[in-house]
């Protein structure tokens, strides 16, 4: 995952911005003083800070533009004595809108190139291939987040309707997290599995979205944790075909089974892998109907 890897190792973050031009798009390229080069924007991870956070943050300091993120890029890797892995996403400036660049003595000016023409202006051949990336695929994609609800303490402690249970302090504190992650790729709708421990857990992200949780009945936790809902499995459907941002938040018991629904829907298979701990979320991007990319996170920085 983005922010895996050897503990020695220089983690850093940041994106290619792009914009429609014409019949084609523009990228943002970044001019460096220091070092006569030309790059996109990034930067170090601060101690402690996602990864997702600091791509946002980089491409703001440097560019001065507030940006959504969309798919993920392949890391870059630096073969120095201390290694340096740069993950990217792809990303266009966010509805709010840029607060404007100003020259600084690190980034001394802002070009936006034509993604065609793009590899002409780049100093370094690993740039390159990451344009070969974004170019490779879909530039625009709509998120579909699915949302495993935090942590709500000791299921057999709680003597009340089990759909009562609320959210620990943990799991506060994740909800807090997972609110600022998920802003990272837009904002939209929210819907929920009735249960308060789930509403609970995307209420935050809800409130800085603008927007209220819609509670889905369908997403309540099945009685029998392999029952494949007919209903649910509609309900999940239509918000994979829709083409706005979307964020769900369900259960361990019926997570996998929405995964699945939502990946046929798409017509793609489900990704391998462990079932999405407390507060863990995958962002599956969608491009003209069908499944572009999947990556996946935790509020504590690693899945």
């Amino acid at each position: 995952m983005p922010d895996g890897g050897a503990a020695e190792e220089v983690k850093a973050a940041g994106a290619i911005v792009w914009r429609p031009a014409g019949r084609g798009a523009q990228v943002a390229l970044i001019h460096r003083p220091k070092y006569d080069d030309w790059s996109f924007p990034k930067g170090k991870l601060l101690p402690g800070e996602h990864v997702l956070l600091a791509a946002a943050r980089e491409v703001a300091e440097e560019t001065g533009l507030a940006v959504t993120l969309g798919r993920r890029l392949p890391p870059e890797h630096y073969d120095v004595a201390i290694p340096k892995r740069v993950d990217y996403w792809i990303a266009t400036v966010a509805a709010a809108g840029p607060v404007g660049f100003a020259p600084t003595a690190e980034v001394d000016e802002l070009a936006w190139v034509a993604a065609s023409a793009a590899h002409g202006r780049l100093t370094y051949p690993r740039d390159v291939l990451t344009l070969a990336s974004l170019r490779a695929g879909p530039l625009s994609t709509v998120p579909l987040i699915l949302v495993r609800h935090a942590s709500a303490g000791n299921k057999s402690r709680w003597r009340k309707d089990d759909r009562s249970r609320p959210l620990d302090s943990r799991g506060e504190k994740d909800a807090s997290m997972l609110a600022e992650l998920l802003r990272c790729f837009g904002t939209g709708r929210v819907v929920s599995s009735p249960a308060e421990r789930c509403i609970a857990t995307v209420r935050p992200y809800a409130a800085l979205a603008g927007t209220d949780v819609e509670v889905e009945p369908a997403f309540e936790v099945a009685k029998k944790a392999a029952a494949a809902d007919p209903e649910a499995a509609k309900a999940i459907a239509v918000l994979a075909a829709a083409e706005e941002p979307v964020v769900v938040c369900a259960h361990r018991e019926n997570m996998p089974f929405l995964l699945d629904a939502a990946c046929a829907e798409l017509g793609a298979d489900s990704p391998p892998g462990k079932p999405l701990r407390k507060g863990e979320f995958m962002v599956l991007h969608r491009a003209d109907g069908k499944l572009a990319a999947i990556e996946r996170y935790h509020p504590g920085g690693s899945s």
